[in-house]
């Protein structure tokens, strides 16, 4: 399973990567292997705000509906419209194709205490 070493990561499996002065999130390679064929992701409107370990949206798998949380708190920018026609994405290319939203941070400090990827992945060992 790879763990991109360039993002931080939150505990409920959500990815960050900062791009300048905004956030581009999404979830791990290991959650969505955990939810299985993921067959539809409800995300907010651009202008919404987030707040850190909230919920933001959802993902639904032929398994489950899982929340997914905000790993930081902001507005947001841009959402991916992409994941309405193909929510398939999330599955085939979690770190590329199929981020979820853009935030535009609240306080961009909150990125620093996410885990690195060596911390993800010593807590998704441990499961």
């Amino acid at each position: 399973m790879s763990t991109p070493k360039d993002l931080r990561y939150s505990e409920e499996h959500e990815w960050v990567k900062t791009e300048g002065d905004v956030v581009r999130v999404g979830i791990t390679h290991f959650a969505q292997a955990e939810l299985g064929d993921i067959v539809f992701v409800e995300l907010p409107e651009v202008g919404a705000t987030v707040e850190a370990d909230e919920p933001f949206g959802s993902v639904e798998s032929v398994k489950t509906v899982s929340e997914l949380y905000a790993p930081i708190s902001g507005e947001v920018v841009a959402v991916n419209d992409n994941l309405s026609d193909s929510p398939e994405l999330v599955n085939e290319s979690p770190y590329e194709e199929a981020w979820m939203i853009t935030i535009k941070p609240s306080d961009a400090s909150q990125v620093d205490k996410l885990m690195t990827a060596e911390q993800y992945e010593e807590m998704t060992n441990e499961g």
